[in-house]
């Protein structure tokens, strides 16, 4: 008996000494991040600059893993079901957080009920812009006018629900006004070609959406959604100068499935906000209009709740009047 507790303890004692030395190492195989955004476009690409550079700092290759569907329900199911080991990570874009409750299943996600706080990449402001044919050069230009004409200036948004739509919905509370919304799918590409050709006079959108048509001078930028001018556009007014405090953009983080080490959430985050600091990159990110947001776990997990807590009038009452 005494031989048998003996081997014991000491089996404890070894796994005790060999659980840190397997965080340290983290990782030894490559790791999977799972993410809802369709191959190829913007956010991918994004997604895939920087998670090369976090590859060559862990010394090991992240695999991203695009799995579009259902809002992003499709991506977090498979996230949420994945073995808790710090290989399988999860890339929701700040939708999946402030989302329309009913939309998908599951949805919107909770931090960290239903995963842990890894980090945050980057966020991205929505440009308010109008078709130069509307005759419209400034926000308060587009709040005069549909102040004049309720519910008859549209805006293109890609996708009901989404960051797009839900920034005219926060324009129109903060504004007083009431404008017509009109959905795309597949992207800004066909919204583009509505707005420009003068049939929609006004989109709402990231700035790598919309590069192309901005640099050919075919929109009119009336205001950015960001907390102060950034340093690529220092002549555009942002929204706030016209609407106290008010920004809105999209964001992307990472987060790991429940029971993941926490030595392995914290290796890769530190490795996440070395790739962040990097300056070049930072440039690359900006010129698609991307900003690096480098947090620490608790600080995403207190961003995420603060953006809820924000969206929190807007998408109720979008689902009340949804109700009617």
């Amino acid at each position: 008996m005494k031989t048998a507790l003996k081997l014991i303890t000491l089996g404890l004692l070894a796994a005790a000494v060999a659980a840190p030395a397997r965080a340290q190492d983290y990782p030894t195989k490559p790791i999977r991040i799972i993410s809802d955004s369709a191959p190829g476009s913007a956010v991918d690409v994004t997604f895939r600059m920087v998670m090369d550079r976090v590859g060559t700092v862990l010394g090991q290759q992240i695999v991203p893993v695009d799995q579009p569907g259902a809002s992003g329900a499709v991506a977090a199911h498979a996230a949420s079901q994945a073995v808790a080991d710090g290989y399988t990570l999860f890339a929701p874009a700040l939708s999946l957080f402030v989302a329309v409750p009913g939309k998908a299943e599951n949805l919107p996600l909770i931090l960290p009920r239903d995963f842990l706080p890894v980090g945050s990449l980057l966020d991205q402001p929505m440009f308010i812009c109008a078709s130069p044919a509307s005759g419209m050069k400034t926000l308060p230009d587009l709040i005069a006018r549909a102040k004049a004409n309720p519910g008859q200036v549209s805006f293109a948004a890609t996708g009901i629900g989404r960051i797009t739509h839900l920034t005219g919905l926060l324009l129109e509370q903060r504004a007083g006004i009431k404008l017509q919304v009109v959905p795309y799918t597949g992207g800004p590409a066909a919204a583009l070609t509505d707005v420009m050709g003068g049939r929609v006079p006004v989109i709402i959108e990231g700035y790598s959406g919309l590069a192309g048509a901005i640099q050919a001078h075919k929109l009119n930028v009336l205001a950015i959604a960001a907390s102060k001018r950034l340093p690529d556009f220092p002549d555009q007014p942002i929204v706030s100068e016209t609407l106290p405090n008010f920004v809105a953009g999209g964001w992307q983080g990472i987060v790991a499935p429940l029971g993941t080490p926490a030595p392995a959430i914290q290796k890769f985050n530190g490795a996440l906000n070395k790739v962040l600091a990097q300056q070049d990159l930072a440039k690359q990110l900006a010129e698609r209009g991307g900003y690096v947001s480098p947090m620490s776990p608790q600080e995403t997990n207190t961003f995420v709740n603060a953006q809820q807590a924000q969206w929190k009038p807007v998408l109720d009452a979008f689902a009340a009047s949804v109700k009617k």
